[in-house]
């Protein structure tokens, strides 16, 4: 599943990433992110979601760090407010990819992908499209085939090119810090019969995961969630700030810290993921 919110969730270091291809909300809000490894201290973060932005805030080494997400511009902005100063980064594009904006489909924002639908089943008692997928990498062409839940547009089942099947199951309703969701469990089994089971709390009214509960313990999930218009200005670039260069660093480490919401609860961070896995091979 794409997200932890359809993944396949919060943000680098507390929920499942998500792609800013898909970046769609049902309402704007605030909460808390948490991330909770056994045996470590919790991480949490605010976070604050618009119809156009992501801000979140974070506390490292004492001091507090803003960064500033615009994902249809695919652009971040990180906040040095000590300094009054920002710096920016707006990811690269490769012109050569053609990336499909085929809505509800496995292909939707997939670089080089083709999708066909096949028809429609009945996977786990609920009715599914079921899709072919075929993607160009490295010169090789990656088939695979996904069922998309018609209600929730999540992957019920996929069968991907290595023969990994993953599969997600509807447990049931549950009340996860006072919000109205359903559960989910996602199971993936790879051909040497290895499997990893995880649960996802999907919130039906924000449209997203909302809680995700890996193996081990591990636990990401939206704290104290307030449904509200947001105020512009937490978006915005105070005027008195400067712009800086991005500081040189190693390439592996050029980048601007990736602290982004929820996805939405579809096939996309998985189906990239994936690919990617595949095209590395």
């Amino acid at each position: 599943m794409t997200a932890l919110i359809r993944a396949g969730m919060l943000f680098s270091g507390c929920f499942i990433a998500f792609s800013v291809n898909a970046f769609e909300i049902a309402a704007e809000f605030s909460a808390e992110a948490v991330q909770s490894i056994p045996g470590r201290q919790s991480t949490n973060v605010k976070m604050f979601i618009s119809k156009k932005a992501v801000r979140t805030e974070s506390i490292m080494n004492g001091n507090t760090i803003v960064e500033i997400v615009y994902p249809k511009e695919k652009r971040r902005v990180l906040l040095n407010q000590p300094r009054k100063t920002y710096i920016e980064q707006k990811a690269q594009t490769n012109k050569s990819q053609k990336v499909k904006k085929l809505k509800n489909s496995p292909c939707d924002g997939i670089a080089n992908a083709t999708c066909k639908k096949l028809g429609g089943e009945k996977i786990n008692g609920r009715d599914a499209n079921k899709w072919e997928m075929n993607v160009q990498r490295n010169g090789q062409n990656f088939k695979s085939l996904h069922w998309l839940d018609k209600k929730r547009y999540m992957p019920l089942r996929e069968q991907w090119h290595d023969g990994t099947v993953t599969t997600m199951t509807m447990l049931g309703k549950e009340k996860v810090n006072g919000r109205n969701t359903e559960k989910w469990q996602l199971h993936s089994i790879r051909p040497n019969g290895q499997f990893m089971d995880s649960q996802q709390w999907y919130d039906t009214k924000l449209k997203m995961v909302i809680r995700e509960m890996l193996p081990g313990g591990y636990v990401r999930e939206l704290c104290n969630i307030k449904v509200a218009r947001q105020n512009k200005k937490l978006f915005n670039i105070p005027s008195d700030y400067k712009k800086e260069e991005m500081p040189m660093m190693a390439p592996s480490q050029n980048r601007v810290p990736n602290r982004q919401p929820p996805a939405r609860m579809n096939s996309r961070n998985t189906n990239q993921r994936m690919i990617n896995q595949g095209s590395h091979r």
